[in-house]
């Protein structure tokens, strides 16, 4: 086994896939295409047998499908990679009058595992072969008559989600378990994954893959679009079903049923995968002109006794693991990781766009049993390195021999949706205290222009901190006028520790408001 400490390698792969979701999001037209060619051959297909493939699949030996070593694929450049485009008069479903398009991606470079890709039109599924004539080769160095695989690299699928006359791209499948979602008038930011395994714990990460998708086709008034996965991997299989809603907020219904080849003690169901470099609190690690540079800037929790959490997320500069743990282990009522940052004056970068980046909440549906969620936060220098995961872990584990269901729904769209009412952490800042070694941690809550008499009775608000470690020196609180509000002041005293985990929470006449706000300082 490896060392925790190497961990971040095994991360480095997993990311340089999702890198090639953006360079892929870049190279392709996003034109309207009539289908590609189908195999003759064609097979039944519905989620019962999907779901006995799987179910099968894990009783016999997991075998990778890679390109060969000596494949022409595998050995193209990124240059030659990048030249490669779609072909925009090669796409399913435009001459039908489909509310959905569908557009492949080509295999080779990074993209070592090619995955089926299987139409479904009432109840008949036909594969589709690889195929040079549906793209574009503007590198002449490429010899295509020597490209051949067993599938694409993956998909997107677009819809006339942000104008009704443009079909946009709004969600892709592409790399392992990846697959990430817009809402209207969104960037794409941060991804979700099938499944996570062993991503905190003894040896090595392993990075489950969907095989083979089949997508359902759509009519021209369908307002979702039905997508089913097969999941492999050398320890777990798995049959999913994501039925998926464009809009305003995108919303993704995942029925996912789990049959382990081995037993599994540690995975993550319904992963969120995301990017934190900097922000106000740790802005002066970085000599960058921009204020904050995230996909997501916390953790929200709403566990099932109604409490709300908020976790700033961290660069930290070593590698760390937290668990988020209720007395009982039950399922919270969701989590997420979230973007709550959303004006361009908060980032100030016109390229990334960072305050259009969707948030995304993850909402239980059923009996996930006891569990936690788990949060994953790993150092980096640079904005394309994802270096967050947040997900629920089991307890137990999968045990093999038996079958595991977990149903969500996933929400991409603006952070607002889901913070409370009152008391919503809108900003962190923390810095060291004059004449000493202290440090200050300064919380901003919105709405405390709301809270009764707060001015002529501040000691209404009762601020109730703690540490982990070292000591909590002074609390104070302000209501601020020029925004409206109530700013909590924590000055912590670390001594001679190196880590301390800070929990702060507010009652106004002794009534729990607003979010509790956690957070792991290290020195």
């Amino acid at each position: 086994m490896l060392p925790r400490s190497t961990r971040p390698v095994y991360w480095a792969v997993a990311v340089a896939a999702l890198l090639l979701l953006v360079v892929a999001g870049l190279l392709f037209s996003r034109s309207l295409m009539t289908p590609p060619a189908l195999e003759p051959n064609t097979t039944s297909f519905n989620q019962r047998w999907l779901e006995e493939r799987a179910r099968e699949l894990a009783n016999q030996a997991f075998t990778p499908d890679t390109l060969a070593d000596d494949s022409a694929l595998r050995a193209l450049s990124y240059d030659q990679f990048r030249s490669i485009r779609f072909d925009p008069n090669h796409a399913a479903w435009s001459d039908e009058h489909s509310s959905f398009q569908l557009q492949l991606f080509h295999p080779g470079f990074l993209h070592t595992t090619p995955v089926g890709i299987h139409l479904v039109e009432n109840g008949v599924a036909r594969r589709l072969d690889f195929d040079t004539e549906v793209f574009s080769y503007d590198d002449r160095s490429i010899d295509v008559n020597s490209l051949s695989a067993d599938g694409y690299a993956g998909f997107r699928v677009h819809h006339p989600i942000n104008s009704a006359e443009h079909y946009d791209e709004f969600l892709v499948f592409l790399g392992a378990s990846y697959f990430r979602a817009v809402a209207k008038n969104q960037f794409y930011g941060l991804s979700a994954r099938g499944l996570a395994v062993n991503t905190v714990g003894e040896g090595d990460e392993e990075f489950p893959h969907f095989s083979d998708f089949w997508i359902e086709q759509p009519t021209s008034d369908d307002d979702k679009i039905v997508i089913y996965a097969l999941l492999d991997s050398p320890s777990v299989t798995g049959a999913y079903r994501f039925t998926v809603m464009p809009g305003d907020e995108t919303i993704m219904d995942v029925d996912a049923s789990l049959y382990p080849r081995v037993d599994t003690p540690r995975i993550g169901v319904a992963p969120l995968t995301s990017m934190f470099m900097f922000d106000s609190t740790n802005h002066a690690r970085f000599d960058d002109f921009r204020n904050a540079v995230h996909d997501s800037n916390g953790l929200q929790i709403q566990q099932a006794n109604g409490e709300q959490i908020w976790r700033p997320l961290a660069n930290p500069t070593h590698w760390q693991a937290s668990s988020f743990e209720t007395a009982d282990s039950a399922m919270p009522a969701g989590f997420g990781l979230m973007q709550r940052r959303d004006t361009f004056e908060q980032f100030n970068d016109n390229e990334a766009r960072y305050d259009k980046r969707p948030s995304l909440w993850v909402e239980p549906l059923g009996d996930w049993g006891q569990g936690h969620v788990e949060l994953l936060e790993i150092p980096t220098d640079g904005e394309y390195q994802d270096n967050i995961a947040a997900y629920w872990q089991p307890t137990g584990g999968l045990k093999t021999g038996q079958t595991y269901r977990y149903q969500y729904r996933l929400h991409w769209g603006a952070a607002s949706a889901y913070a409370p009412e009152q008391g919503r952490i809108t900003n962190t800042a923390s810095g060291r205290a004059l004449g000493s070694n202290d440090r200050i941690f300064v919380i901003d809550y919105s709405d405390g222009s709301a809270l009764p008499n707060l001015t002529e009775n501040p000691d209404a608000m009762r601020i109730n901190a703690s540490t982990s470690a070292g000591e909590i020196t002074d609390v104070s609180g302000t209501l601020v006028s020029a925004t409206g509000h109530y700013q909590a002041y924590v000055k912590l005293n670390p001594g001679e520790a190196d880590l301390a985990e800070l929990r702060v929470a507010l009652e106004v006449n002794g009534q729990t408001w607003g979010e509790t706000w956690l957070y792991r300082w290290t020195r």
